[in-house]
């Protein structure tokens, strides 16, 4: 069923359980977008470390920030909602705390900064559609899920732009940008507090009952296929300033140009667009998704390709399509996840989700950068066949699914028979 535009200032409100909780996802954008863009440059003017500590130092961050979502889906399992939130904001508090207090040189304490900071950033995605999940329902939950993306871009946005203009105040401006973020933490905190959403735990009587409802689903396929789809989100930051300097051999002023437009798009578009495709199921919204940004990779090699000539304008309307092909890929994947999700592992159905999304996100710097050391061809024709791939498993994975389904159907009837059967039989003393 499509949803109706009446509905969705009411579903963005539903969707975080008050206006506080959606003031709190705001509060929690700004203060990341002030700070998270700027953290390998306050590692290095800051704190005077190396460029390579520093990049390393924050992979390493990242990659141990995703220990903590298997914990985080089993406390959403035992009823957890807004405490799981606000817990994700409160360690990044402490994450910035180490980051004031770090002495220059001090790559330890920084460490420990970059590793809470990337458990609240792990941690908080899965958490919010949790509750997102819990107090929507059906396509209204999808528009709320694309409200809560559009808002957090915008604050993103919002936030990075406002310290680009305070960067001019050197290294005393990076440390006054470190301390506001920790700040608007630490409100966000309080605010998803204030809230005390939570569940009860998920009870089932019925053994049939019980097996499906903590039965983690597997979902192989769709998780393989999103750390490939995840890279469409690294493509404006990594792979496109690379294709514009190095390739075109244009101003890096085109490549801020584009982030700029994808975020605007994403910020106007998520909602609308998500509404309009819900007339169609969400696995199928994921393969067109797959399909659309295999296409803008397609594009991104036929106007990069040596003695073409083409310009950088070509390369920016190509990046269009790939911002399509995100929004589709945002707009659906996770609200794909939620609703095959059984509601008793609905936390670790999320986590599951967020490790594949958090592997994906790490990764892809790397990958993108030594594929694209061997030619446009190499990356924008691997990314283009790996992605096309993941949409054919996306939808394989639905047909076997369906099968499944019936043949668990079918082995049911076939007890349920058999044990009419042998109620009627002789030794159970009826005729």
């Amino acid at each position: 069923m499509a949803i109706s535009p009446t509905l969705l200032p009411r579903a963005l409100v539903r969707a975080s359980g008050s206006g506080r909780d959606v003031a709190a996802l705001i509060v929690d954008a700004l203060g990341t977008g002030l700070l998270r863009p700027f953290l390998l440059l306050y590692g290095v003017t800051v704190l005077k470390l190396s460029v390579a500590a520093t990049g390393l130092t924050m992979t390493i961050g990242i990659c141990s920030g995703l220990g903590c979502v298997p914990l985080v889906g089993r406390w959403l399992d035992r009823g957890a909602r807004s405490t799981v939130v606000a817990t994700s904001m409160l360690v990044r508090v402490l994450g910035v705390a180490m980051l004031l207090v770090a002495p220059a040189g001090h790559v330890g304490l920084f460490a420990a900064a970059a590793l809470f900071l990337g458990m609240g950033n792990q941690a908080w995605p899965a958490a919010h559609a949790a509750v997102v999940a819990t107090v929507a329902h059906g396509r209204e939950r999808d528009a709320a899920l694309a409200a809560g993306r559009a808002l957090r871009n915008a604050g993103l946005g919002a936030g990075a732009l406002l310290a680009t203009v305070c960067l001019a105040g050197g290294t005393g401006a990076l440390r006054a940008l470190a301390a506001a973020t920790g700040l608007a933490y630490l409100v966000a905190t309080a605010l998803a507090a204030s809230v005390r959403l939570c569940v009860r735990p998920f009870v089932v009587g019925a053994e049939t009952e019980d097996d499906a409802g903590r039965a983690v689903p597997r979902m192989r396929a769709l998780l393989a296929a999103n750390v490939v789809y995840v890279f469409c989100l690294n493509v404006p930051e990594i792979a496109l300033p690379l294709v514009v300097v190095t390739v075109l051999h244009a101003s890096p002023a085109w490549s801020a140009a584009i982030f700029v437009a994808n975020t605007v798009l994403v910020v106007t578009l998520q909602v609308p667009v998500t509404v309009v495709m819900s007339r169609l199921s969400r696995r199928t919204v994921l393969v067109l998704a797959g399909i659309v940004i295999a296409a803008s990779y397609l594009g991104f090699l036929a106007v990069t390709w040596p003695g073409q000539g083409w310009s950088v304008p070509a390369v920016a309307a190509v990046s269009v399509v790939c911002t399509i092909g995100e929004i589709l890929y945002a707009g659906s994947a996770t609200a794909l996840v939620t609703a095959i999700a059984p509601a008793a592992v609905l936390g670790r159905t999320l986590a599951r989700f967020q490790l594949s999304t958090g592997f994906g996100l790490a990764v892809s710097p790397a990958v993108i950068t030594a594929l694209a050391s061997h030619g446009s061809a190499v990356l924008w024709g691997t990314l283009a066949a790996a992605t096309l791939v993941s949409a054919v498993a996306v939808s394989a994975e639905r047909h076997s699914g369906a099968r499944l389904g019936s043949a668990r159907v079918s082995r049911r009837a076939g007890w349920r028979r058999g044990a009419d059967a042998r109620a009627g039989s002789p030794q159970s003393g009826t005729s």
